[in-house]
């Protein structure tokens, strides 16, 4: 369904050190900049974080998340950690098991350095 993610950045090298990272830690490569942007790649698609092209600030979706996929709970545990540790700010509580619709899930979720809400989410098998 989709084709690309890209969020707003208001300091482009301060989110770019956070997401290769955060996205390190589920296995992305580094970010590879182009046009005055880093993109993720990735088998699902691309991520990108750019500063915005209207010259206006970057600011957050209020209600909005993006999901990252992860292999394992490990791999979201190590998501959330090195994402506090390059300037995301936890929310939603701790990592861990949450029930929903689609089931039960580990997740964890932040805030990049410009505010954007993200998560890392394993589905344990059943």
């Amino acid at each position: 369904m989709f084709s690309h993610i890209m969020l707003g950045a208001n300091d482009l090298e301060v989110s770019r050190d956070f997401y290769d990272a955060a996205l390190g830690a589920l296995g992305v490569k580094p970010g590879s900049f182009s046009h005055d942007k880093y993109f993720y790649r990735g088998p699902g698609g691309v991520f990108a974080i750019t500063k915005p092209i209207d010259g206006n600030e970057a600011t957050h979706a209020n209600g909005g998340t993006i999901g990252f996929s992860a292999k394992s709970m490990a791999d979201v545990d190590a998501f959330h950690a090195i994402g506090v540790a390059h300037g995301g700010t936890s929310c939603e509580g701790d990592p861990g098991y949450r029930e929903g619709a689609a089931g039960t899930i580990y997740i964890a979720w932040l805030r990049d350095p410009a505010g954007n809400k993200i998560c890392a989410m394993h589905r344990p098998p059943k």
